[in-house]
């Protein structure tokens, strides 16, 4: 048995149950080539299914992206969906819950929105997305240097335009998005806790990148565990193992059954 299988058979030791929260893109999935491309997987939807006819395992995804995209993504009853960071959410119920009002949210963005469009005129590979709750800018196409200048740029006119106790200018690797202060997995995967406390559910997350790291540490903090879905990791490891890529992520996941039998 490996590590990460010894890891995992300790975890669930304690519990009969497993509430699961999964990241999509990077984690589940890869990166497509832009940020607008919903084109539901068959070998995530069949993994998923498979994970949701568990009677152990509770299965939630918790992304960045809007909720509209996720149930194109992944139509599948039963699983719970919380898009934006967990600021708009469909429940196992089928009940839709959005934890701020749109209308006083959207017209600060739609003052940025114009003068981030300006900075990135000049720039065809680099990708404003339009999240309705939330802007982000996507520069991975762009060489460092130029992704750089561009989003310090972006950044600079985000925290000038948009009022500090109500939004976040969250950075990340060639990456940058401002939202709702609400808007974020710590207090997403919270949140999520909280309307639905575990019952005799041991907790494991997994997510690649740094606004997963603010998950992982709500996770292990309640006594669950956090893996990380990356081969290379910038910021100091706060996870407890890792996987490689979401292919290597997928055939692990379709393993978890056996270690709650």
């Amino acid at each position: 048995m490996n590590p990460t299988d010894r890891k995992i058979r300790a975890l669930l030791s304690s519990q009969p149950k497993l509430r699961l929260f999964l990241d999509y893109d990077g984690t589940l999935a890869d990166f497509g080539d832009h940020p607008d491309q919903v084109e539901p997987l068959p070998e995530v939807l069949d993994l998923l299914t498979e994970l949701r006819d568990q009677p152990a395992i509770r299965v939630a995804v918790l992304s960045g992206r809007r909720l509209g995209h996720l149930k194109k993504l992944i139509p599948i009853e039963g699983i719970l969906l919380a898009g934006t960071y967990g600021l708009e959410i469909l429940k196992t119920s089928g009940e839709e819950q959005f934890r701020l009002d749109y209308d006083e949210v959207r017209p600060a963005l739609d003052n940025l929105k114009p003068v981030w469009q300006s900075l990135i005129s000049a720039h065809q590979k680099i990708i404003l997305e339009d999240k309705g709750w939330s802007l982000a800018l996507h520069a991975r196409f762009v060489n460092d240097k130029l992704a750089a200048a561009v989003l310090e740029k972006a950044s600079a006119a985000a925290l000038r335009l948009l009022d500090k106790s109500e939004f976040l200018v969250l950075p990340g690797h060639k990456f940058l998005e401002a939202g709702p202060r609400l808007a974020n997995k710590r207090d997403g995967v919270s949140y999520l806790l909280e309307i639905e406390p575990p019952e005799n559910e041991s907790l494991l997350y997994l997510g690649d990148d740094d606004k997963d790291e603010t998950a992982f540490q709500v996770i292990q903090s309640r006594g669950g565990a956090a893996i990380r879905v990356c081969s290379n990791v910038i910021n100091e490891p706060i996870e407890d193992w890792r996987l490689p890529d979401p292919s290597a992520a997928r055939a692990w996941l379709r393993k978890l059954p056996n270690f709650l039998a």
